[in-house]
């Protein structure tokens, strides 16, 4: 099928084969490695964390990457029966119904909006101040961040194969900067004595009283803030999932594309924690610093180097902030192909002359820029930002997995990718972490992020109830999967 002839007008809910499948399993590692993003992960939450836990903090990460890695195994296996572009909606309908799995589209739609704006406020407030030497204010965070999101919504328009393009070379040269720049610091370091080996095991400011607590019923203890590095570093592997109906061989290529990210981004990102803590100098004086990373690697590296390793740094952001666009869009377009959707009778169409989702995209760029004015004057706004991108993902996987749990026995077989006998185990971790995870959303400081959660979560169930009305719960009735599967295993489409 050519891009001529993609079904801009056909019914909403009908699921026929529209867009091009022609995603390489590199493509979908890159969407899933650039959603990721080490670099974005760190640079935005690494100063929160030398606050709240200090430098010890940093040792909370290989448990979260093994926690993480036991969700991307578990979303491997419904990838791997359910490969139908929409990831979390389309699973949770299919394994609960399609009122539970309306509440987790909207869910990952509002995570979705919420992280794009983190990630790109995070160019604007933490690496460009320094790049170009001048000083950083919420005005010229707010109109950065602004423009940024523009380009990243207008790429993702106009051409999801440029789209592409622009990724894997922005992850490739992720890849290839940020083992680099481990390199780098590692030997500068040892060479000149900067790096200090206790640092790594500092506790900052942070009082040794009560540390490794659990907290309190509106608390958690300093130790368990620290998990935010990571939880927030390690999300949006699934993202790969939601190109399902782009992909050839999706039951294979997804699952894979998920846990090899999260292996490699995993281990990449903990020898770079273990290079800026070590070379930190002093962890309290620079948790105080709106920039600790980038400050640490033009302290170590000089200015010439260190300015030339954060071009690296803000074209890794910027590729990840395209990849948040990109999946926001496709959940946009998947749900709104159900009727499901605030105005899906525009964002269900595919734009004859660009084979993307233009109007959809354009809802994921309103969404944005209007998170963005509400955030942008929050005297923490950063903190704000990523607090509330953490908790979402975390509500998000945790329900995906409980009813993969209840229903796993009665999923259809898999074509692909399968947990085989090391399912009961991967279940077992990737509860343990969900629930230690969201236990840290009870302290005070995430009140902002629990409002945020309301508010969107009010103005589903406003729409909801609306879809309700007109339709009932007979209306909400998703398509049979296996005649889903028989026509998205049709001929591949072609450009």
């Amino acid at each position: 099928m050519s891009n001529e002839h993609l079904g801009t007008d056909a019914p909403a809910g009908h699921y026929e084969q529209t867009l091009a499948k022609d995603l390489s399993p590199f493509t979908l590692f890159a969407v899933a490695f650039g959603f990721v993003s080490i670099a974005t992960g760190i640079f935005t939450a690494y100063g929160s964390v030398l606050a709240t836990s200090g430098p010890l903090g940093i040792w909370t990460w290989p448990i979260v990457v093994i926690g993480q890695l036991a969700v991307a195994l578990v979303f491997g296996a419904l990838a791997a029966r359910v490969p139908v572009t929409g990831y979390a909606y389309q699973w949770v309908s299919r394994l609960a119904n399609p009122v539970l799995g309306w509440i987790m589209g909207w869910i990952s739609f509002t995570f979705l909006g919420v992280v794009v704006v983190a990630v790109d406020y995070t160019i604007a407030s933490t690496i460009l101040p320094v790049l170009f030497g001048y000083v950083g204010t919420q005005a010229n965070a707010w109109i950065i961040t602004a423009v940024v999101i523009t380009l990243q919504a207008a790429l993702v328009s106009l051409s999801t194969r440029a789209t592409q393009r622009v990724n894997n070379g922005a992850v490739t040269i992720q890849l290839i900067g940020m083992i680099g720049l481990v390199v780098l610091l590692f030997a500068v370091g040892f060479t000149t004595g900067q790096f200090d080996w206790s640092t790594l095991f500092s506790r900052g400011d942070v009082p040794a009283e009560g540390y490794f607590s659990l907290g309190g019923l509106t608390e958690a203890g300093p130790w368990a803030m620290g998990f935010l590095l990571g939880a927030f570093t390690i999300v949006g592997f699934e993202s790969a999932a939601n190109l399902a109906e782009e992909t050839r061989d999706p039951a294979h290529v997804v699952p894979k594309a998920m846990y090899r990210a999260v292996l490699t981004l995993g281990i990449i990102g903990f020898l770079f924690l273990i290079a800026v803590t070590g070379l930190a100098g002093d962890p309290v004086a620079l948790a105080g610093s709106a920039t600790p990373i980038a400050d640490i690697i033009q302290g170590v590296l000089g200015s010439f180097l260190g300015k030339a390793l954060l071009v690296l740094v803000v074209i890794s952001i910027f590729s990840c902030g395209l990849v948040i666009t990109l999946s926001g869009s496709r959940l946009i377009w998947a749900m709104s192909r159900d009727e499901r959707f605030p105005g899906w009778q525009a964002f269900h169409r595919i734009s004859r002359s660009r084979g993307t989702p233009m109007n959809a995209t354009f809802m994921m760029f309103a969404v944005g820029q209007t998170v963005l004015a509400v955030f942008a004057f929050s005297t923490d706004a950063l903190f704000a930002l990523f607090s509330a991108a953490t908790l979402l993902p975390a509500i998000i996987y945790a329900s995906t997995v409980a009813l993969y749990i209840v229903k796993r026995k009665h999923l259809p077989p898999t074509r692909g990718f399968s947990l085989g006998r090391w399912e009961t185990p991967v279940l077992v971790v990737a509860v343990v972490w969900l629930v230690w995870e969201l236990l840290i959303f009870r302290d005070a400081s995430f009140a902002n992020s629990w409002a945020y959660v309301g508010v969107m979560v009010l103005i589903g169930a406003v729409y909801f109830a609306y879809l309700l009305i007109r339709k009932g719960v007979a209306g909400l009735t998703m398509p049979d999967m296996e005649s889903i599967d028989a026509v998205l295993d049709a001929e591949p489409t072609e450009h």
